[in-house]
């Protein structure tokens, strides 16, 4: 029986009052099976209160009085050296936090799913060309279930180690718990959190609506050919076996959209908080602006592309690919070729700087192809002279 990994517990006065608010957080590896993390240090931060925090022992625990540990507008923040620092929004009573390592592969990703205490059990799928990735087939094309879990909170995690190029990727979760019962409401009641990785950073987060939604199959989002990720976010009513989830996955039925209430207000304030953040060179103050932007409004492409030049800057170039991935296809309007031919130059010279010159020439001549600049052309002409 998995021991309950983030609990709450109220010290109660004699006279009946509440005095203080204990959360005893455990942080675990997100990749080895029930590896408690010793030394990471794990921050309640709340605006308007001042932030609590402490660091966890070696079972990988830590106690902290947060009376506001439990309020929607209250974040935990769990930061481990090696690790990507995790951000994620309460309510936090009973919750498991799985960290990731840091990942190497410029076109690698790592998704973690937590849940809390019911259903008990939640399966992630992941479906791509032949491949199906889920506890019954844990290996594809290089991609992994590195851990499943299968009472309560997870973590369950896939990691893609190499993204095959031109391939469509579609990621799910299946209440297995309510495998025959697609009527159920326990799934969007699960208080589900999806982290999606890449490089050193948690590059988004997607929350399942606790809104009574009937429904047993979360398809949460996919990968183009092109390796754009994109927003899939719909509840279904399936009745399958496990083996047969990924042939609804890319086509779902009876698909609910489940996206949240997204505030483009919000985003630009962000956004300009971001870019004010990046003039100053204060870099990681810049993503956080930037990734808080795309949190309240998925599809602001200014966002992005300001993320993949601060990326950029950090040396963060897996993630400065994805950013500029997003924000190529989001770009509108007059400038729209002008962007996209920038991002695809920006991703080309990363891969040249990696010394991977096939899929550098490839970058360059679709911003070629979108706008003519000699710069582009002096890029394709040295690609091809190292082929």
């Amino acid at each position: 029986m998995k021991t309950i990994t983030l609990t709450a517990a109220l010290l109660i006065a004699v006279t009946g009052n509440i005095v203080a608010q204990q959360r005893t957080v455990q942080v675990l590896s997100a990749t080895i099976k029930d590896k408690k993390i010793e030394g990471a240090e794990v921050i309640f931060q709340k605006n308007g209160e001042r932030s609590v925090s402490g660091r966890t022992d070696a079972q990988g625990n830590v106690t902290v009085n947060a009376g506001f540990a439990d309020d929607p507008g209250t974040s935990v923040i769990i930061k481990k050296e090696g690790y990507s620092t995790l951000v994620a929004r309460c309510a936090c009573d009973k919750l498991t936090y799985a960290i990731s390592p840091v990942m190497e592969n410029l076109d690698g990703m790592r998704i973690v799913l937590s849940w809390g205490a019911t259903p008990s059990d939640l399966d992630a799928h992941l479906a791509y060309g032949s491949n199906h990735i889920f506890y019954n087939h844990k290996q594809g094309s290089n991609a992994d279930l590195d851990v499943d879990d299968t009472d309560s909170y997870g973590p369950e995690t896939i990691t893609i180690n190499q993204r095959n190029n031109g391939e469509e990727y579609v990621y799910a979760i299946h209440d297995y718990s309510d495998r025959d019962n697609p009527n159920t409401t326990r799934l969007s009641g699960s208080q589900a959190k999806v982290f999606v990785y890449i490089g050193q950073s948690l590059v988004r987060t997607y929350y399942l609506p606790a809104n009574g939604q009937a429904g047993n199959l979360w398809t949460v989002f996919k990968i183009n050919g092109d390796g754009e990720m994109q927003d899939v976010n719909t509840l279904s009513r399936v009745n399958c076996s496990s083996e047969d989830v990924n042939r609804i996955m890319f086509h779902p039925r009876d698909a609910v959209n489940i996206n949240g209430n997204y505030d483009a207000s919000a985003a630009e304030s962000l956004n300009a908080s971001g870019e004010m953040a990046y003039h100053s060179r204060n870099y990681e103050s810049a993503v956080s602006y930037y990734t808080a932007a795309i949190q309240e409004d998925p599809g602001y492409g200014q966002a992005y592309g300001n993320l993949g030049l601060a990326y950029k800057k950090m040396g963060r170039n897996a993630e400065a690919i994805w950013a500029n991935r997003k924000a190529i296809a989001l770009a509108s309007g007059a400038t729209a070729n002008t962007v996209k031919a920038g991002s695809y130059y920006n991703i080309g010279r990363i891969y040249e700087e990696r010394g991977k010159y096939a899929e550098a020439l490839r970058q360059y001549q679709q911003a070629k192809s979108l706008k003519e600049n000699p710069v582009y052309n002096t890029a394709i002409g040295r690609m091809r002279s190292k082929l």
